[in-house]
């Protein structure tokens, strides 16, 4: 992996402003397109980058070292996402449109006659994600989202893989300039520090935020916008922990198997995932031990590749130390790599008192490391869940039987649904489906808007007001909800 400092570029305050006020600018035209328009943007972005997949994805290993095999198959994930995107706002998803006929008479049982329509927000600041240069990068979900949406889009480039943001974008402005469109529909500004994003959030022209990264970046961010003259929505992604919950009769029946499969994913990725498992409560008995020490076997083996950034493998290590400094931590498997080096996996346990009482032990540590959490029985487990507050995503093995679990398994159930945007059954977090089932957000902190999701086909529904027409002429209910 290559990190190159000199390859990275300063928008200036001046070319921050530009780029707002140029995505202003193309904000009426594109809000009021209809749904072919934006449909045909969509899929030119994904030809554009699927032509050039030779030069991008090596281009993307190089900055980030991910490996060809990842970035291949994350590219196939953006485009796939920016086709499904194309095809929601050709069906007129972004359109919803209602009506209710007038009702003679006084209030409240007469009305007027109503038509409920949305309308795209504006120009929208989005900050690409380390971890995923490509689908949560330039042309990611929330870009893709944003556009079928009607808004315009400003991309603040992520430092990691900054050749690689210019070269996407290059190619995404040559396709809106190829169809006619005006060429604020899509920009950029780029640079390491946090006054470039200061100042994108606070430009008047923006009208909402999508953002992807670190839990104190993103509420720095999030402050920035609740504090300008005129607030605006902050869809803020800060991190998670994602628990798992197994079952003692599941880990009796499967333990060796799950414990191989939970190694895998808390180092896929070097546990750059924002859905990398960070929490396994598990009971006290022999079944569950068995699968600890099958756990740490598993993930002695695991040979996670460099991190994204110097900055990232620095916060991990800083993240590792301060769990050991917990006096009730007991260390299960911690080996000290070389600075520079690929990180090693880390793993350690803790009792349930001693987590719930500690919140610095919820917070996530980005990369491969995991804190086994020991309970005593389910409602110990649920009050485990209910201390971490938030999360993207709630596992629970051994719950998937015909007939609802025992009370305090079912305490468990709802507990997860409680703090987690998806609860899964079987399997692992890591990997997220772009569909319109899908949520990828949670309560706080695991997101500042948990109503909303930053993957699948809802992730529209986040750039778009409803406003009521009341007695609206004919001409404008014609348009069944396209904006005027």
């Amino acid at each position: 992996m290559k990190f190159d400092m000199t390859t990275l570029h300063e928008s200036t305050p001046e070319q921050i402003d530009a780029a707002a006020r140029h995505a202003a600018d193309a904000t009426p035209a594109w809000a009021t397109s209809s749904g072919a328009t934006r449909a045909r943007l969509l899929r030119g972005l994904a030809d554009a980058i699927e032509g050039a997949r030779e030069k991008l994805v090596p281009l993307a290993d190089g900055e980030t070292g991910l490996g060809p095999g990842r970035l291949n198959g994350e590219l196939d994930r953006t485009a796939f996402q920016l086709r499904g995107f194309a095809d929601k706002a050709e069906q007129g998803d972004a359109f919803a449109f209602t009506e209710d006929e007038a009702v003679a008479g006084a209030p409240p049982a007469g009305r007027p006659r109503l038509a409920r329509v949305r309308v795209p927000l504006g120009p929208v600041a989005m900050f690409s994600a380390s971890n995923f240069p490509f689908a949560f990068s330039v042309l990611g979900g929330d870009t893709a989202a944003a556009l079928a949406a009607g808004c315009t889009v400003v991309v603040k480039a992520h430092p990691g893989h900054p050749g690689l943001s210019r070269e996407v974008m290059k190619l995404a402005q040559g396709v809106v300039k190829l169809q006619g469109l005006p060429a604020g529909v899509l920009g950029m500004v780029e640079g390491a520090g946090i006054e470039v994003g200061v100042r994108l959030v606070q430009a008047p022209q923006i009208a909402a935020v999508a953002f992807t990264g670190s839990f104190r970046g993103g509420r720095a961010l999030e402050k920035v916008a609740q504090e300008r003259p005129r607030p605006i929505p902050f869809f803020g992604e800060l991190g998670s922990v994602n628990p798992i919950v197994p079952t003692p009769a599941v880990l009796g029946a499967q333990g060796p198997q799950l414990a191989q499969t939970l190694a895998a994913s808390i180092a896929l990725g070097a546990g750059q995932f924002c859905t990398s498992p960070g929490v396994i409560v598990v009971p006290r008995d022999a079944a569950s031990q068995a699968f600890v020490d099958e756990l740490v076997k598993a993930l002695a083996t695991q040979q996670p590749h460099g991190m994204l950034t110097p900055l990232i493998r620095t916060g991990f290590d800083r993240g590792v130390q301060g769990w050991g400094r917990h006096a009730g931590l007991r260390p299960l498997l911690s080996e000290r790599a070389a600075d520079g080096a690929a990180p090693r996996p880390f793993l350690a346990e803790v009792d349930a008192p001693d987590f719930i009482a500690d919140a610095s032990l919820h917070d996530e540590v980005f990369g491969p490391a995991a804190l086994v959490v020991r309970v005593d029985d389910a409602d110990q487990a649920r009050q485990v869940l209910e201390a971490i507050g938030g999360s993207l995503t709630v596992t629970l093995w051994g719950f998937d039987g015909d007939e609802p679990p025992a009370a305090p398994e079912l305490a468990l159930v709802r507990a997860a649904s409680q703090v987690a945007g998806r609860v899964l059954f079987a399997g692992v977090p890591t990997g997220v489906a772009v569909a319109g089932s899908q949520q990828h957000g949670g309560p706080f902190p695991s997101s500042t808007q948990p109503s909303s999701t930053s993957v699948g086909y809802a992730a529209l529904d986040r750039f778009l007001r409803p406003v009521a027409l009341q007695d609206a002429p004919a001409w404008l209910t014609r348009r069944a909800g396209v904006p005027v």
